[in-house]
């Protein structure tokens, strides 16, 4: 028996951080939103009725009044809720389907292949999602990955005349969608690939799609190839598996304010740390060496600019955030130079390995079981209390030196001090 002709679905939630916003905000329903990256500092997220008033990227402290003459209602980044919330839409999901690659944040691919009542099987994957975590999501159904972004992007385009779902599995709508589709918005088509496919005569996806896919490897790449042909009906691109363990773990972020004295920077490698650790636990794995660095701010010509870093071998493995935090701070001391205003702090966990895959010494002293155990416990506790309810006493619950973030939501799903409340009155 041959095997069915591969259909994929891509699955995007709208405008994804304004809409984690929005569920715990019924206020703000129909209201436009903006959420802005660390420290306040820029535009990174709009809600769909923000977008003709602020584009990506510009600068909160430029576009208040802007804001404000518009009502639009800006947030400050609140990762923690992001993640959460995308967790629930990604499990609904895969309630449904066969298979899922988790493709970002908000977007996951899924396997379709063998099912009958696609348009069907895409409303209830779209009503199910919103119904149990309030998130709006666009459903595209096509015979290749590059076709599904293509109907997915058409779902939204078209939100009022598709209901949030476009299938284009039959040619004829497969091949509306293409030539009423720019090329620049083909998945993996950027601004200037866009400039040099239009000196061609290609401007639709449909031009991309009829063009010669190896005329447009040897003038471009292999990847643009594929495009082509995925557009054309070919299947190049399969659903990945699970991403494998990282090989490299790294946690940087910049200070809320300029950091001049040794033990707030401390603080805040410690804290960095602790983050790396949970990623490292989480994926089974375990770190060999790390590396600290520090540094000032790079582009004010009125500070003087200082950057170091060290690399710490560790005596044996370990994913232990005390053994980790131990050595992490006493890193600082070789990196640490008195006259400079510090900026950002970077943690990063090398050459790290799975249990049993590196050869252990009898003559090294090696992780204990009890360290071990001791990890699990405190990641299960977080993990059902929330992030920090037991963490290392080097790090700070609420420092001065942290991330500005003077407009960010309550942590509805991750934090029981800050439940939604609903009054019976």
């Amino acid at each position: 028996m041959s095997n069915p002709v591969p259909v994929f679905g891509l699955i995007d939630c709208n405008s994804f951080y304004a809409s984690c916003e929005r569920v715990f905000r019924p206020d703000l329903a129909k209201v436009p939103i903006v959420v802005l990256s660390n420290n306040d500092g820029c535009v990174i997220a709009r809600s769909y009725d923000a977008k003709p008033f602020v584009k990506m990227g510009e600068p909160y402290f430029q576009i208040k009044q802007k804001l404000k003459q518009h009502g639009i209602v800006p947030f400050s980044s609140n990762y923690a809720l992001y993640g959460d919330m995308s967790e629930r839409v990604m499990t609904m999901i895969e309630s449904m389907v066969p298979a899922v690659e988790v493709y970002s944040i908000d977007e996951a691919f899924v396997d379709l292949s063998g099912i009958d009542g696609l348009d069907a099987l895409g409303r209830q994957i779209r009503a199910k999602v919103l119904r149990c975590t309030g998130i709006p999501v666009g459903v595209g159904i096509a015979h290749t990955k590059t076709l599904a972004k293509l109907a997915n992007h058409t779902a939204k385009r078209l939100q009022a005349q598709t209901g949030g779902v476009v299938n284009i599995t039959d040619p004829l709508k497969r091949d509306w969608v293409l030539r009423n589709t720019d090329v620049a918005e083909v998945w993996g088509v950027g601004r200037r690939m866009k400039m040099h496919l239009n000196g061609l005569g290609i401007n639709t996806a449909m031009d991309l799609a009829k063009a010669d896919p190896w005329t447009l490897r040897k003038n471009f790449s292999v990847v643009i190839e594929k495009t082509a042909r995925e557009l054309a009906g070919t299947s190049c691109l399969a659903l990945d598996d699970p991403d494998p363990p990282k090989q490299e773990i790294c946690c940087s972020r910049m200070f809320g304010k300029r950091l001049t004295e040794l033990a707030p920077i401390k603080e805040a490698v410690a804290t960095y740390m602790m983050r790396a650790s949970e990623k490292l636990r989480a994926q089974g794995s375990l770190c060999k060496k790390i590396r600290v660095s520090i540094r000032t701010g790079m582009f004010n010509p009125e500070e003087a600019k200082y950057a170091n870093g060290v690399v710490i071998d560790l005596p044996y493995p370990t994913d232990d955030v005390r053994s980790l935090t131990r050595m992490a701070v006493e890193a600082v001391d070789h990196v640490y130079r008195p006259g400079f205003r510090y900026s950002k702090a970077e943690v990063m966990l090398l050459n790290l390995c799975q249990p049993g895959e590196y050869t252990e010494d009898l003559f090294v002293t090696s992780q204990p079981s009890s360290s071990t155990r001791l990890m699990g416990v405190l990641d299960e506790i977080n993990q059902r209390w929330g992030r920090g309810t037991l963490r290392p006493a080097s790090v700070p619950t609420n420092p001065d030196w942290g991330m500005r973030r003077e407009m960010m939501s309550q942590s509805y799903t991750t934090r029981l001090d800050q439940l939604w409340r609903v009054s019976c009155s």
